[in-house]
C-alpha cells in the first residue's frame, strides 16, 4: 500500500486527523487498544453523536460514536458478538498497535489506513445478518438479488450521505468469480473488490514422493514433527460427505493418526472440515480447493496441523494417492514469508461485473487487499494480546479503501465525495509487483469485472493531476435517463423531481472515471470533463488502448490548462469494427490515459465493451 511513517500520504494528511470514519457493521469491542483514546485529539466540534457505552457525547477521543440499530439482539448495546465489526473498523482507522500477531505469524505493528481519524460505529448486524431497517437508520445517523437504486437501502442511505459531503465505500461482494455477481452498483458508491498482499502464512503438504506444495495456515504448531505419515482421501469410496469432511462423516473412515485429504464445499466451514478430521483422530489435514477457487487459497486459524492448498495441487495430491499402495504425507510449516511476486491477485471470491442495474457504469471500480487480512478482535484465539484475526473477503478490502478516502479527506477537504473516488480510480495500479497484469484465483490475466480500474495505489491517488467529478444534482438526469418515475427519482433524492423537465442522459454519458459499452451496430459518442487539481500551466495528450473489434475517436486529443480548477471536456466515440474481428470474445476491454507533457501525472480510466 505504501503507507509508511513518515512518508508522504500519511504525513501530508496527517494521518487522518481531525477525519470521522463511520462504519456500519456488527458493532466493536471498545477495549481493544486499536480504538484507545489515549493521546487522541478531542473530536470535531461538528460531532454531534452518542456513545451508548458510556451514555454521553463520546466512548474516548478516538471512538467517538457507537450505537445499535439492533434491538432484538442478546445486548441492546453495540458490542461486537461476531467480530467482523472490530476487524474492519481498526482496518480503516484502528491506532498503531505493536506486537500484532496470530499465533506468532504476521508479527509487527498493526495500524489502520488513518490512524489518527476518529471511529463513528453503528451496530446493524448481528450473526444471523443484516436488517434493512438498522442499515437506513444507522446511514441516517451518520450523516442477495439486485435491487433498483429506488428499493436499495444501502444506495438510498449512500446518496444521502454523498449529499452532505460524507465519501461512501462498499463492499462488492462475496459471490465471486461468475460475472454479474456484484452488489452496490450506484454510482456514487466506491465498490470494492478483494485482491491478495504480497504476505503468506505458509503451511505447505510434502508427499512421500518427494513433491511439495505450497498452501497457508494460520495455525502454526511448533510441536508438530515434520515426519510422513500415512495420507488418506476421506472421499475414495466416492461419498461426498466424507470428501467435504462433513460432521460426523468420518466416524466410520480410519483416519486415526494419518493426514487426510479433505475439499472445499458442502457448505461446511473450513475450521469446522479440520475438527472433524481431528474429532476422527486424525493427524493433519490437507485441505484442497474445489476447481472454482483455484488457487486462492486462505490462513486459517485451524484446530489442528493443515495446509490449504490450491485446486491443482489438490488433484496432483489425489493422482499421488492413486498411484501407491501406502501413500504418505506431512505439513511443513515455514512461517511468514513476504514478497509475492505475483501479488495482487484478485481473490477467487471478489464478485465480479458487469453491473446488473446499471450496465452504462462500469463495476467493481477497484480492488484493494482482503485476503488474510490481520486485523483487532473481540477475542484472543490464541491466548496473546492484543487480540487479532486473519480474515478475508470484501469486507476486509473495503474498510481499507475507506481509511485510504479519509487520509485523501484530510489532505483535500475541499474535494467531493466523487473527486476522491475519481482520485483513487484513475491513479490504480494495473500490474502486480512484477510488473505483469494482474492475475486472478486461476493465475489468468484479470478482466475489468475483477479489477475495475486496478488495485488502489494510496501515494498517487492524493496527487492525481486530474479528476472527474459529479456533483450530487449530476445525477438526476442519470437517473431519469434509467428510466425511473419522478417519484422513485425524488425517492434517491429525497427531493421533488420531474424528469419531463430535465434534460436526460443515457447512463454512459455520466462523468464518471470509466466507460462501460454495450455495442451494436451502431457508433456512440459520450464527452467525459476533466479538472486540473495538478499544477497551472500543464498540457496532457491522450494514450487509447483500444478494445478489440472497436475503433475509437477521441477530440481534443491534447488537453491545455491554464489554471488550477480549470474544467476541460473531451469527446470520445466508439466505433463499431467487423463482427469477425471479435473472435469468441463477448466482452473486450481497454483504456484512456491522460498523460502530462511533465510525466509527473499518468490519468487513466477503464473502458469495457460488451457485444449485443
Amino acid at each position: 500500500m505504501g503507507l509508511q511513517t513518515g512518508f508522504p500520504l500519511w504525513r501530508g494528511s496527517n494521518y487522518g486527523k481531525g477525519i470521522i470514519v463511520g462504519v456500519l457493521d456488527t458493532g466493536i469491542n471498545p477495549s481493544h487498544p486499536s480504538f484507545s483514546g489515549e493521546g487522541m485529539p478531542s473530536p470535531p466540534a461538528k460531532w454531534k453523536g452518542h456513545c451508548e457505552f458510556t451514555k454521553q457525547r463520546t466512548c474516548n477521543n478516538k471512538l467517538i460514536g457507537a450505537r445499535s440499530f439492533v434491538k432484538n439482539s442478546s445486548r441492546d448495546l453495540p458490542f461486537d458478538d461476531v467480530g467482523h465489526g472490530t476487524h474492519t473498523a481498526s482496518t480503516a482507522a484502528g491506532r498503531f498497535v505493536q506486537g500484532a500477531s496470530i499465533f506468532g505469524n504476521a508479527n509487527g505493528t498493526a495500524a489502520g489506513m488513518a490512524p489518527f481519524a476518529h471511529l463513528a460505529i453503528y451496530k446493524v448486524c448481528q450473526l444471523d445478518g443484516c436488517y434493512e431497517s438498522a442499515i437506513i437508520a444507522g446511514m441516517d445517523a451518520a450523516r442477495g438479488p439486485p435491487f433498483e437504486f429506488f428499493e436499495d437501502p444501502i444506495a438510498l442511505g449512500a446518496f444521502a450521505a454523498i449529499r452532505n459531503g460524507i465519501f461512501v465505500s462498499c463492499s462488492a461482494g462475496n459471490e465471486g468469480p461468475g460475472y454479474s455477481t456484484l452488489s452496490n452498483e450506484a454510482p456514487w458508491i466506491l465498490t470494492v473488490g478483494a485482491s491478495s498482499i504480497d504476505r503468506k502464512i505458509s503451511a505447505s503438504a510434502k508427499l512421500g514422493n518427494g513433491k511439495e506444495f505450497h498452501g497457508e495456515s494460520a495455525f502454526q504448531p511448533k510441536d508438530f514433527a515434520p515426519t510422513l505419515l500415512p495420507l488418506v482421501y476421506a472421499g475414495e469410496n466416492g461419498n461426498e460427505s466424507c470428501a467435504f469432511c462433513a460432521p460426523g462423516s468420518l466416524e466410520s473412515v480410519d483416519v486415526q493418526g494419518k493426514v487426510v485429504l479433505c475439499e472445499i464445499g458442502g457448505d461446511i466451514a473450513r475450521i469446522d472440515k479440520g475438527q472433524e478430521v481431528k474429532n476422527a483422530g486424525g493427524a493433519a489435514m490437507i485441505l484442497m480447493n474445489s476447481e472454482i477457487r483455484g488457487y486462492t487459497t486462505l490462513a486459517d486459524p485451524h484446530v489442528l496441523p493443515a495446509a490449504h492448498v490450491s485446486y491443482q495441487a489438490g488433484l496432483e495430491i489425489k493422482e499421488y494417492i492413486n498411484s501407491t499402495s501406502a501413500p504418505t504425507a506431512t505439513v511443513l510449516f515455514r512461517g511468514t514469508i513476504i514478497g509475492d511476486p505475483f501479488a495482487p491477485v484478485v481473490a477467487s471470491f471478489s464478485s465480479r461485473g458487469p453491473n446488473n442495474v446499471s450496465p452504462g457504469i462500469l463495476k467493481p471500480d477497484i480492488i484493494g487487499p482482503g485476503l488474510n487480512i490481520l486485523a483487532a478482535w473481540p477475542v484472543s484465539l490464541d491466548h496473546a494480546f492484543p487480540p487479532m484475526n486473519m480474515i478475508s473477503g470484501t469486507s476486509m478490502s473495503c474498510p481499507h479503501l475507506s481509511g485510504i478516502a479519509a487520509l485523501l479527506k484530510n489532505s483535500h477537504p475541499d474535494w467531493s465525495p466523487a473527486a476522491i473516488k475519481s482520485a483513487i480510480m484513475t491513479t490504480a495500479h494495473r500490474a502486480n509487483l512484477e510488473g505483469e497484469p494482474i492475475l486472478d484465483q486461476w493465475l489468468e490475466p484479470a478482466d475489468v469485472f475483477a479489477t475495475g480500474s486496478g488495485h488502489v495505489n494510496p501515494l498517487q491517488a492524493n496527487d492525481p493531476g486530474l479528476i472527474y467529478d459529479i456533483e450530487p444534482n449530476d445525477y438526476i438526469p442519470y437517473l431519469c435517463g434509467l428510466g425511473y418515475t419522478d417519484k422513485q427519482v425524488g425517492t434517491i433524492l429525497q427531493q421533488k423531481v420531474r424528469c419531463s423537465e430535465v434534460k436526460i442522459i443515457p447512463e454512459t454519458q455520466l462523468n464518471y472515471p470509466s466507460f462501460s459499452i454495450e455495442m451494436g451496430n451502431t457508433s456512440q459518442s459520450y464527452t467525459r470533463t476533466v479538472t486540473n487539481v495538478g499544477p497551472a500551466n500543464s498540457t496532457y495528450v491522450v494514450e487509447v488502448e483500444v478494445p478489440l473489434a472497436v475503433e475509437m475517436s477521441i477530440s481534443p486529443a491534447t488537453l491545455t490548462f491554464q489554471e488550477v480548477k480549470e474544467k476541460l471536456t473531451y469527446l470520445v466515440e466508439f466505433i463499431p469494427e467487423d463482427e469477425s474481428l471479435r473472435g469468441n470474445n463477448t466482452f473486450v476491454q481497454g483504456s484512456i490515459k491522460w498523460v502530462s507533457l511533465s510525466g509527473e501525472y499518468s490519468v487513466s480510466i477503464p473502458i469495457s465493451v460488451i457485444f449485443n
